[in-house]
């Protein structure tokens, strides 16, 4: 088994039990729970990793989807989402930062706020989401996950009108079903994804001939 990730930051509070009860429980109030774990103003990744335990890589990756699907923060989120998904494409089972990614961090109330404001949908979509191994919860389809996430960062890291919100979208449903370990979903999000970053590829891709024809590079 890799190396966990690095400590959590000195004087945090220990991460909630990550024992059955907690893989059972519903990832919104997963996200709420680790957000109230920790009395700073502000909560890292390092310490976010540490506390969803032997989930990290679906609800971090989830963690980061979310705001992106807000006009101008996809950027931002874009490169931890990669080194994630480039982790999971490389088979490694624990997700691991560099020191100055992992002390990346969120403001603990804005989380609270990401959650609650996540819960009601995510509770909806989670109804539906339930165990069911196949083909999608394999270290094959992990490694599938992963690449597509890479490809999905790359979309939201890339700037273009309207070319976020789909492969994200994709991406979520991706990361719920992992999760939870669904193939079912899992197989939808992927389908998502793909139609969602063929649609982002596409409109970059306009965008980059309109702006060559512009400057006078194409005949």
């Amino acid at each position: 088994m890799d190396a966990p990730l690095s400590p959590p930051l000195p004087g945090a509070v220990p991460p909630p039990p990550a024992g059955d009860d907690a893989a059972a429980a519903p990832i919104s109030r997963i996200v709420a729970e680790v957000a109230a774990t920790f009395p700073g103003e502000r909560i890292s990744l390092g310490e976010m990793a540490e506390a969803f335990g032997d989930r990290a890589f679906g609800l971090l990756i989830l963690l980061l989807l979310l705001p992106s699907l807000l006009p101008g923060m996809a950027s931002v989120f874009g490169t931890p989402m990669l080194l994630l998904g480039a982790q999971m494409g490389l088979g490694r089972r624990v997700p691991w930062f560099p020191a100055f990614m992992a002390r990346q961090s969120i403001k603990r109330t804005d989380l609270l706020r990401l959650a609650g404001a996540s819960s009601k949908w995510l509770g909806k979509i989670e109804c539906y989401v339930r165990p069911r191994p196949g083909p999608f919860t394999t270290p094959f389809g992990d490694r599938l996950f992963g690449w597509l996430t890479v490809y999905v960062a790359i979309m939201l890291i890339l700037p273009g009108p309207g070319t976020n919100g789909p492969p994200a979208f994709g991406n979520i449903v991706m990361a719920l079903g992992l999760v939870e370990h669904d193939s079912r979903t899992i197989g939808w999000g992927i389908a998502l994804t793909v139609l969602g970053c063929a649609f982002a590829t596409a409109v970059l891709g306009a965008l980059a001939w309109v702006g060559i024809k512009a400057l006078g590079l194409v005949i």
